[in-house]
């Protein structure tokens, strides 16, 4: 019997072996599945973060479409206010005898409400007799044989230019000598 007792010893002495064996291997895939959980938690932070960051970026877009859109109509608004004064003046003239002097005087005063508002505005006239002709500028339409010109040189303004600090509202037409 004592060989039996022997047997059953190192039976439960390899049983407790395995047991240590298999604990720290609990332990360890207890730790992996705390790791795995942790950068799941990271993942899902991160995608609600993205998910957030996407949807203040759209806000930003459409409240700054919203805020240049008003912008321009603000703009716009206040040069048909400056307009509106000319276009009253233009009625009254329609209204008169078109062979009276009064008709001419206002024709005349409608035309310089124009001008002054061009002035106000900034808004500037491209081409003039004489000028260098520059493609980005001036549209040619025509050209000519002068030996009084230069080559390239406008000979006439067919119709006027004009511009707005840097951009081009229209490109006069013109007329150039070779």
């Amino acid at each position: 019997m004592p060989e039996e007792e022997k047997q059953i010893e190192t039976a439960e002495e390899e049983t407790a072996v395995q047991e240590k064996e298999s604990k720290p291997e609990k332990k360890k895939k207890t730790k992996k599945e705390s790791e795995t959980e942790l950068l799941k938690q990271e993942v899902e932070h991160q995608k609600e973060l993205l998910i957030r960051t996407a949807a203040e970026f759209d806000n930003y877009k459409k409240r700054t479409e919203r805020e240049r859109s008003g912008v321009a109509e603000f703009a716009k608004s206040a040069v048909i206010k400056e307009l509106l004064p000319i276009l009253d003046n233009i009625d009254r003239a329609a209204k008169t005898d078109p062979e009276s002097a009064d008709y001419v005087k206002g024709i005349e005063m409608i035309v310089k409400q124009f001008l002054g508002l061009k002035d106000k505005l900034g808004i500037e006239e491209i081409a003039a007799v004489g000028d260098a002709f520059d493609p980005n500028l001036h549209e040619a339409v025509m050209h000519i044989e002068d030996e009084n010109l230069g080559e390239n040189v406008i000979a006439q303004v067919l119709q006027k230019g004009y511009k707005l600090g840097d951009t081009i509202i229209r490109a006069a037409m013109v007329q150039v000598a070779n």
